[in-house]
């Protein structure tokens, strides 16, 4: 079985998206929030929708956003590597979104350091499998 190659995809990118949820395996980051700063690059076919200028044709970051801010705020994961492929789901749950890639940081989580994060890139056909 051989891949069909499709059209180069376009990408939409929301950066530095920031909210607060429970993440860690230490004991002490089980109780109180956290601060985590999310990159979320979308890649899509967004040729029908830059002729159309229609909102239907196109991925509604703006809704996304609200459901990535709900899930991720109610959460409760242990490692960054869960929230990240938590978020990925919900992006690949758009149909329009082919693949998402999503950079997890957790500010502070390591003394010296300004940030620890993690980089997934998940792909339609990996939620699909």
């Amino acid at each position: 079985m051989t891949d069909r190659i499709g059209p180069p995809l376009d990408q939409i990118a929301i950066s530095d998206l920031r909210f607060r949820c429970i993440v860690g395996v230490q004991e002490e980051e089980r109780y109180e929030k956290q601060d985590i700063v999310a990159q979320i690059l979308l890649f899509a076919d967004l040729r029908r929708a830059g002729r159309s200028d229609a909102i239907e044709d196109t991925v509604d970051y703006k809704a996304l956003k609200k459901q990535i801010l709900a899930a991720a705020e109610r959460s409760q994961f242990r490692l960054i590597e869960a929230l990240a492929q938590s978020i990925a789901d919900i992006c690949l749950s758009h149909d329009r979104v082919k693949r998402a890639a999503v950079t997890i940081e957790k500010p502070g989580a390591l003394r010296f350091a300004r940030t620890v994060s993690v980089r997934i890139v998940r792909d339609r056909r990996d939620r699909d499998a």
